[in-house]
């Protein structure tokens, strides 16, 4: 548990049981024009954890914003103890471009723990470790399927840390998945500072989909409610049933070409050849079945009408294969 006093955060001194707004400028607009990442900051005056709910890391990645979102607008990051960072929109470049990367064209989530004077992505990353990470305890890190790839509400974490495991026990999102850190992620710099990260992935990108917000902010109540931290005035969230845990899963590919039909069987689990979903062509002259190879959970779909043979179409957990995630 954190002392209680004053906490410095980007040179702004927030004290115990104050709530501030720090609006971050890095670098401004090609046109100068001014442009802020606020840092929603709640402190109550009891001592605690600090944690950070952050997201729009790929500035499309819109799912996980609204997660967010609503823990603001619903005070769910009004602290009975500690204190709970906000950060709704990290990567706001891509946010007002409707982009996955930064203007420079680099993924934010591949170059941490980055450079004061590097890259504008590294330097965004160099910012969020030098002033941010130092304070925190925990943190959970809202993202959404790429290219039109919609994941089932999931937790992402490495399967050699006992207590991470206990907060994705505690979140019980609908799927759980053991993946390894990726070498420049945020979820590894996380790691080697001792912040006890869960990486929360669900929908697909530029999209709003209420019910894996639900998810999130369902899961978020539980983790406070753990911690201490949820304020009384706001309800538990009891849930139904145990997370399903996933160690291997592969990828579907698909074998020709053409208009991909979905059938939307994501989250849900299929016996080998269950139809998935059929692949035609525009002209009306053969129309194929998706089957499941083998058992398992479907926990991601491609919902692009479009494919092209060798695109990744489905994700499917399977027993006894090694860990093939991205």
């Amino acid at each position: 548990m954190r002392e209680l006093k004053p906490m410095i955060i980007f040179g702004e001194t927030v004290l115990p049981g104050e709530s501030r707004t720090i609006n971050v400028e890095i670098a401004r607009l090609h046109t100068t024009t001014k442009l802020n990442i606020p840092v929603i900051i709640r402190r109550s005056k009891i001592a605690g954890p600090t944690v950070l709910f952050s997201a729009g890391i790929h500035g499309d990645e819109i799912n996980g914003v609204e997660i967010v979102r609503q823990l603001i607008y619903k005070k769910i990051n009004k602290p009975a103890r500690g204190t709970i960072i906000c950060i709704p929109v990290i990567n706001v470049y891509g946010f007002i471009n409707r982009n996955r990367e930064f203007p420079d064209g680099r993924d934010l989530n591949r170059v941490f723990p980055g450079s004061r004077r590097g890259s504008l992505a590294s330097r965004f990353a160099f910012h969020l470790v030098e002033d941010v990470l130092p304070l925190l305890d925990y943190a959970v890190d809202f993202h959404a399927g790429g290219a039109s790839r919609f994941n089932a509400a999931q937790i992402r974490l490495t399967d050699d840390d006992a207590e991470l495991k206990v907060l994705a026990d505690i979140f019980n999102a609908p799927f759980t998945l053991f993946s390894k850190n990726i070498a420049g992620s945020f979820r590894n710099a996380c790691s080697k500072s001792n912040v006890k990260m869960l990486l929360f992935e669900g929908g697909k990108s530029l999209d709003i989909n209420q019910d894996i917000a639900n998810e999130g902010v369902r899961g978020v109540k539980r983790l406070l409610k753990y911690l201490n931290m949820l304020d009384e005035k706001q309800l538990d969230e009891t849930a139904l049933h145990p997370t399903i845990y996933i160690k291997n899963s592969v990828w579907m590919r698909a074998k020709c070409s053409g208009l991909l039909h979905d059938f939307n069987m994501v989250g849900h689990f299929v016996t080998k050849g269950t139809i998935l979903a059929t692949i035609t062509d525009p002209f009306g002259k053969f129309e194929r079945k998706v089957k499941a190879p083998h058992e398992g959970y479907v926990i991601n779909a491609n919902h692009s009408p479009i494919v092209y043979q060798g695109d990744a179409i489905y994700h499917i957990s399977k027993a006894g294969l090694e860990d093939e995630l991205d």
